[in-house]
Parts: structure tokens; sequence; C-alpha cells
């Protein structure tokens, strides 16, 4: 059983729901990414996503965008993300899931590319770009690895077509919450709950929502509506770029707790 597979048994015999922050890698720089980290993993994460600043991030919105191109322009790559991860993950409790496109992992060759970031202590895959019908070729080397690479379900998407995604996805399956890129919205769309029982319906596999929760309402909302973790992307990387780097670590760290609370407390 994979790292996160064996989190999401524990917290489903618990009863409880997994809090996913988000964060880009590099902004605002490398160090100030290695203590958020650390920051999150003691302050409620369960499972962190660190994000891979690319140049043509079709799937982020433009808090992340913004996040990417800062720390892009600060001349982050990705060697120098996984030096970081390999130099802190011994330190953390959390899975760390690696966010990143498509594009990179040919560019490197997909068997060197999971042979390193299981050196580096990654634990799983979100790669936004890569559709069902082509994630085949990295599905099997990468479960032979032990490392979850879990497929997104968008709202579009058909009955057929969610069947095929939860049978394939790895890990847990990631519900897009929103028609559209990443970031916050105002409110969570009703529509969640009715794709998270159709999801339920085909599936006993944990299920994620990410794509839009802003707040510790919203992220207790999906909770209500029966998901299994809730994933918060923009709202935390605005928070960690404030202010001075402390001042971004404090925030996060208050907000990872409230968000964490916020969807241990049923209604």
């Amino acid at each position: 059983m994979t790292a996160i597979s064996r989190c999401f048994e524990t917290l489903r015999r618990n009863q409880e729901c997994a809090l996913i922050p988000f964060i880009t890698a590099g902004d605002p720089d490398l160090e100030t990414t290695a203590k958020a980290l650390q920051v999150l993993d003691r302050s409620g994460a369960d499972i962190i996503e660190l994000g891979v600043p690319y140049s043509d991030p079709l799937a982020d919105g433009p808090v992340i965008q913004a996040a990417a191109t800062r720390a892009l322009a600060k001349g982050t790559t990705l060697d120098q993300v996984l030096a970081m991860l390999q130099a802190t993950t011994p330190s953390l409790k959390a899975p760390i899931i690696l966010f990143t496109y498509y594009n990179p992992i040919l560019h490197r060759g997909i068997d060197k590319f999971l042979q390193q970031i299981k050196a580096a202590g990654v634990a799983g895959l979100v790669v936004p770009d890569l559709p069902l019908e082509e994630a085949a070729g990295l599905l099997k080397p990468a479960s032979e690895m032990e490392i979850d690479l879990t497929l997104l379900v968008a709202p579009t998407s058909s009955t057929e077509r969610i069947e095929a995604i939860a049978r394939a996805s790895q890990g847990f399956i990631y519900l897009v919450s929103v028609t559209g890129v990443t970031g916050m919205r105002s409110q969570m769309e009703s529509r969640v709950s009715d794709l998270l029982t159709q999801i339920r319906s085909v599936t006993d596999k944990p299920i994620g929502v990410g794509f839009g929760i802003s707040d510790i309402e919203q992220a207790h909302q999906v909770r209500e509506w029966g998901a299994d973790a809730a994933i918060v992307g923009s709202a935390i990387v605005k928070r960690l770029a404030e202010g001075t780097p402390e001042q971004g670590l404090d925030a996060i760290a208050q907000f990872c707790q409230n968000l964490k609370t916020a969807i241990t407390t049923t209604s």
C-alpha cells in the first residue's frame, strides 16, 4: 500500500476528512518553500501538494500563475526543487504530491523522472494536462514505483468517462469543482454535491475536491457533501506571498489550522 493510500485509510477509519494544501515551489524562494512544507505538516495538513513552476500553466489561475512566474524569475528549476525535497521530506509526516505538467516529464524521460522524484521522497503525482487516453504510459511505471498518479474528473465529464477515470486513478480521485482554471471562488457550486454522489456510486476510492476552495466555510461544505479531502491552493499561495516570508509562514500556519478544524467539525 502506498503512503497516500495509507493516509486515506487511517483518516477513513477515524472518520476524518483530509486537508491537502498546495504551494508553489520557489515562491518566494526554495528556502521558504522548505519551511512552508514543515509549517503545513505540523499545522494540520494530511497530504501536501507541491507545484513545480512551469512557463505555460494552462490549469492554473492568476494567483498560482503569478507564483510560478516569480519562482521561474528567481531561476527555480526541477532539479533544485527535487534537491530541496530530498533534504526536507524525511522530516515530514504528510506525503508529498508533485503537481507538474506533462512536458517536463517527457523531456526528462518517464523512467528517469519517476526515479528522481522517488529518490526525493515524492509519494504522488498530479499532471493536469495528461488526459486519461494518454495516461497509461505513466500510470504503469508510476504504480511499479509506488507513486500514485491521481487523475482529474471535470464537472463536464460523462458518466462513462467518470467510471473509466475512477478505475484508473491511483491514491484518490481529484474532482475539479469548477469548469476552468484554479483559483478562489466566492461560493462552491452545488453541483459538486451531485458529482460526489455520482463518483461515489462507481468507486470506493477516496475523492478529493479542489480548484476553488478559498475559505473555511467552503472547506466545511465539501466535507459535509461527502468529500474525503479538501484541496486548497490559491488561498494558501496568496497568504504565503503577502508580507515578509516569516509573515507568510505565520499566515499559512493559522489558515491551515483553521481549515483542518473546519473539516473536522460536523454540522
